[in-house]
């Protein structure tokens, strides 16, 4: 094997599409910065119990691990960020109030989630810590919106879900881990085949709920539907209230429902949403996913209301056009000292000033250089820049 041959799903970033993703990133901390959150930078290395307790099988699957040389001790490379945010909001930050975080980084899987999906997502989150109420809710779906608007994308759909819907209907049952997981992928999947064969031991009403909630998916009338054909109960009723509640008060998407939704991993404890984008290549991708986690800080010995969004810039960078390259300006190789402070005080000035080396002043130019510095002895300082 050759070897500069990387492992699949996993490659480099070249200089155009690196730009990219790297103004994005910019735009998407300046948004979360204009709404008080702040940044954090998690290690990619934990111990393995840290990463994982509470959170569920399927980000234990997507979890690389190793021995650690120093400890013996198992470690693991993160595939979420969340249940690290969760561990610095419980131990470090330690605050007894609103705590607004937000990180970039990249995770590591040890399998893509689609066939064209990269096994290193760069992802992109915010969460906020210490308050129970749908006003936080609402403010992760509005920030998850002004992220997706500062990087370009326009036509934005929000689904909406909420695990404590499908809860109300298993909880009841004391049904064994390995069935409920079963169900969850069939639910999920929308394979009414599966739920008849998993359900046929269930008693009738569980058997009639399951049906139904793999129809469940629409608009809003979903939520009237749900509460004519499903179970009542208080949770349902709560569940069904809150989220007439967050589609009622969001703006500037449209809003559909799919109450038997459970992609993602399995900490979410509540509202859960995607916010689908549409872009120039044709139908629509969930771009950002999020919801309400109350769960996930349990393990850190604090249990703190929870709620926030992530998403891949890797995914991202491909549903919107690159923003245009900002023109560079030539200039000449040399040991001169007015030529040498002239690029300085350019480059201070902001300007990109790309130095031809000898030999090279006829290769491609990368930057898209629209002016040169030349030599202009009537100007003070002895150089002046040109148009080309």
């Amino acid at each position: 094997m050759s070897a500069w041959v990387l492992p699949d799903h996993i490659a480099d970033v070249l200089p155009s599409e690196a730009r990219h993703i790297e103004e994005l990133r910019r735009s998407l901390l300046d948004t979360a910065r204009s709404h008080g959150y702040e940044l954090v930078m998690p290690p990619l290395l934990e111990h393995i119990e840290s990463l994982l307790t509470g959170t569920g099988e399927s980000l234990d699957l997507h979890t690389f691990k190793l021995v650690d040389q120093l400890s013996g001790r198992t470690l693991g490379l993160r595939a979420d960020s969340t249940p690290q945010v969760a561990r610095i909001d419980a131990h470090l930050l330690n605050r007894q109030g609103v705590a607004r975080l937000c990180y970039c980084g990249p995770v590591v899987h040890t399998r893509s989630e689609r066939p064209s999906a990269s096994r290193e997502p760069l992802q992109f989150g915010a969460e906020i810590y210490g308050h129970a109420g749908l006003e936080a809710d609402l403010e992760a779906l509005e920030l998850a919106q002004a992220c997706l608007r500062s990087a370009g994308l326009r036509e934005l759909q929000v689904d909406l879900a909420d695990v404590r819907i499908i809860d109300a209907v298993l909880d009841p049952l004391g049904l064994p881990a390995a069935t409920v997981a079963r169900l969850h992928a069939a639910l999920t999947a929308k394979d009414v085949a599966e739920l008849r064969l998993l359900s046929r031991s269930l008693p009738v009403a569980a058997q009639r709920d399951l049906a139904a909630l793999a129809t469940l998916f629409g608009d809003a009338s979903v939520l009237a539907e749900a509460r004519r054909v499903l179970t009542p109960s208080p949770a349902l009723h709560a569940a069904l209230d809150e989220l007439k509640w967050l589609a009622d008060h969001v703006q500037g998407m449209s809003v559909s429902f799919d109450l038997s939704d459970l992609r993602g991993y399995a900490y979410y404890t509540g509202v859960r949403f995607a916010v689908f984008a549409r872009d120039a290549r044709g139908p629509a991708a969930d771009i950002a996913r999020g919801g309400r986690y109350d769960e996930v800080g349990a393990v850190f010995g604090r249990k703190r209301p929870a709620v926030g969004f992530s998403l891949d810039l890797r995914e991202l960078v491909a549903c919107v056009a690159p923003r245009p390259l900002v023109a560079a300006i030539r200039a000449p190789w040399g040991m001169d000292a007015s030529l040498r402070q002239a690029i300085a005080a350019l480059r201070t000035q902001g300007h990109t000033v790309v130095c031809v080396l000898p030999g090279h002043e006829h290769e491609v130019d990368e930057f898209l250089c629209d002016r040169e510095l030349v030599s202009d002895t009537s100007r003070p300082g002895g150089w002046t820049v040109r148009p080309l």
